[in-house]
């Protein structure tokens, strides 16, 4: 129990720290003009104590030649306005002025990726210096590069998403384009919006303009007609924009079943004292699912057959769900032969992906949102493996993910390694949300087996060049790939990234899932189900 409430107390300390920003010297910067920071206007912004925060942890460890990109430069979550849902994108000014980093524009479009398969209406707090100069080569060009959010703004139109954009300071350059594509336009004096600044207006074509007249709230109010409001200060543009929300319409409404929620009859604290990560004590997986779900109720689809994967029906925060879960606890299982034979938790065996492929295909087939929940080690190995038709089952667990169409959500609580993170719908299978425990380990093998087998690779290569190594040679050869490979499957190695939407605490499992389920219930369409051809 310890071992997990210490790993969700350094997060929070480092979230925490994540928070400041810049700062406190760039958010006494900003206050000197007049503004707000990015959190200070979220909090003005949404309801209280309603804003769900993605993406904290954006470029954690990265760029530091250039002193660091704090959650990449923007705040990114949803929220809600007047009760409404809401995605917020909000530039962090006190982060390099807001400038656009590599990892800043991939996590915009993730945001407004988010919003798009879900139908959030989205706004934009826009305070920013445009692209960061020196790493603009891989800012600008590509398709989850800078261009691409200005794309998204375009389509997230035509697909009648809202947005409302609030210029707030600085939005200069390529970047101008943003706001002006939203259906709502707000200024607050004393910011900035042109596509070149005096400065480079001055270099290019001669001409001597101050930057209010260039492109001021008042001049983009009575002049340019590119504002629709004008507003005295952040204070008052916060406001304006609740208003607007507060007189939005509604649209149709999903299909996905919804009652009145119901608590788990099991206290959700108690999960610190379930979960063990350790190979030698394995858990039982449906400890953590009654701890999750609605009145603790899990009704279990084929319960005696393909044992290493749980699937079942339940609700969450009220939604009807279907739940793929790896099964941790070892389990005994009878082959065509008649005989026993023991099967590992953690592990895919060709019982348990054919069950679970039936289990996707139907959850598809009567409109039940999918919750994956990830402890995977992979699929299963050997001979019998493969005589069983291990492949042909894994490819129809993958085809069955791929093909969903109804909402599916994925929560990483320990290991997701290699083909079975594919098969548990990882990030490659367009889950509308990825969340992630403390606990959680995501790459193609684990630490101990990448190590073992790069470095076997290694030593052969100076076997064949002459040079014999020592035992204690090996050690330190091991220990050091383990250390490198461990570092790479941590779970803010993978959400500085943007591979994982947030990092929760056990205990807010719950939480997360319904807010998916509430974002994802935004979206009233769906596809017909098809899977196209399956291997039997």
């Amino acid at each position: 129990m310890r071992f997990l409430a210490d790993m969700v107390s350094q997060l929070r300390n480092e979230e925490e720290h994540i928070r400041e920003g810049g700062g406190p010297k760039a958010i006494e910067n900003q206050h000197s003009k007049n503004r707000l920071t990015a959190r200070e206007r979220i909090g003005l912004l949404v309801d209280p104590g309603t804003f769900f925060e993605l993406g904290a942890y954006a470029a954690f460890g990265m760029y530091e030649e250039w002193g660091g990109a704090p959650s990449a430069g923007v705040i990114t979550g949803v929220a809600r306005v007047h009760t409404r849902l809401v995605m917020i994108i909000a530039n962090d000014a006190t982060v390099k002025a807001g400038a656009f980093f590599p990892m800043t524009s991939k996590k915009v479009i993730r945001a407004q990726n988010i919003a798009l398969e879900n139908r959030i209406p989205t706004i934009y707090l826009v305070d920013s210096a445009g692209v960061f100069l020196p790493l603009q080569e891989d800012v600008f060009p590509d398709t989850d590069d800078f261009g691409r959010v200005f794309r998204n703004n375009a389509v997230m139109s035509a697909t009648g998403i809202p947005q409302i954009a609030a210029i707030m300071g600085m939005c200069v350059a390529g970047g101008g384009y943003l706001p002006v594509m939203c259906d709502h336009v707000l200024m607050t004096d004393g910011s900035g919006l042109f596509l070149a600044g005096p400065a480079l207006v001055q270099a290019a074509i001669g001409q001597k303009v101050s930057a209010e007249e260039l492109g001021g709230a008042a001049m983009h109010s009575a002049i340019s007609g590119t504002v629709d409001f004008r507003e005295p200060n952040d204070e008052a543009c916060l406001n304006h924009i609740r208003g607007i929300v507060e007189k939005w319409g509604y649209r149709r409404q999903s299909p996905w079943d919804r009652r009145k929620p119901v608590d788990p009859a099991l206290a959700a604290e108690e999960i610190y004292g379930i979960y063990d990560s350790s190979p030698g004590k394995p858990y039982d997986m449906r400890e953590i699912i009654a701890r999750v779900v609605d009145g603790s109720r899990f009704d279990e689809y084929k319960p005696e057959y393909g044992k290493t994967i749980l699937c079942g029906y339940a609700r969450i925060g009220g939604f009807a769900v279907g739940i793929v879960a790896n099964q941790k606890l070892h389990a005994q299982q009878i082959d065509h032969e008649g005989h026993k034979k023991l099967e590992f938790g953690g592990v895919i065996y060709t019982e348990s992906a054919e069950k679970a492929a039936r289990f996707i295909m139907d959850c598809n087939q009567n409109l039940i949102p999918l919750v994956f929940l990830h402890d995977v080690n992979g699929f299963m190995v050997g001979r019998d493996a493969e005589w069983s038709g291990i492949i042909k089952a894994g490819a129809k667990m993958v085809n069955a993910v791929s093909n969903s169409v109804v909402p599916k959500i994925t929560v990483i609580i320990g290991g997701s390694f290699g083909a079975g993170h594919y098969a548990m719908c990882g990030k490659a299978y367009d889950p509308r949300f990825v969340f992630a425990w403390p606990t959680a380990r995501y790459a193609v093998m684990s630490g101990d087996s990448a190590a073992s087998t790069l470095v076997e690779i290694k030593i052969k290569q100076l076997e064949r060049s002459g040079k014999i190594l020592t035992d204690e040679d090996k050690k330190e050869l091991f220990e050091s790939v383990k250390r490198t490979y461990d570092e790479q499957t941590d779970p803010r190695y993978g959400a500085a990234r943007l591979w994982i939407d947030k990092i929760i605490d056990p205990v807010e499992t719950r939480e997360a899932i319904t807010m998916a389920l509430e974002a994802a219930a935004l979206n009233p369409d769906v596809a017909d189900f098809k899977v196209g051809v399956l291997q039997t």
